[in-house]
């Protein structure tokens, strides 16, 4: 065993090594997990805006109310 190094030095050093990767990896997950879930927020954010713009400003919705159709 040369250089001073054990068995048992070197494998808690790899241990430690996969540890750190995994722990990146998990990271690196949940920062892609929390983009998408914001994408998404965005996403049902400008659809709701537009849904209701178009609710309130589209010429059907318009004519409704300008002259409900029970109306003679």
């Amino acid at each position: 065993m040369g250089k001073g190094y054990d068995s048992k030095g070197i494998g808690m050093t790899e241990q430690q090594d996969r540890r750190d990767r995994e722990r990146e990896e998990i990271a690196a997950r949940v920062a892609s997990f929390k983009a998408t879930q914001e994408k998404f927020r965005r996403e049902r954010e400008e659809y709701f805006f537009t849904t209701l713009h178009s609710a309130r400003h589209g010429e059907k919705s318009r004519q409704a109310l300008e002259r409900p159709p029970f109306w003679p």
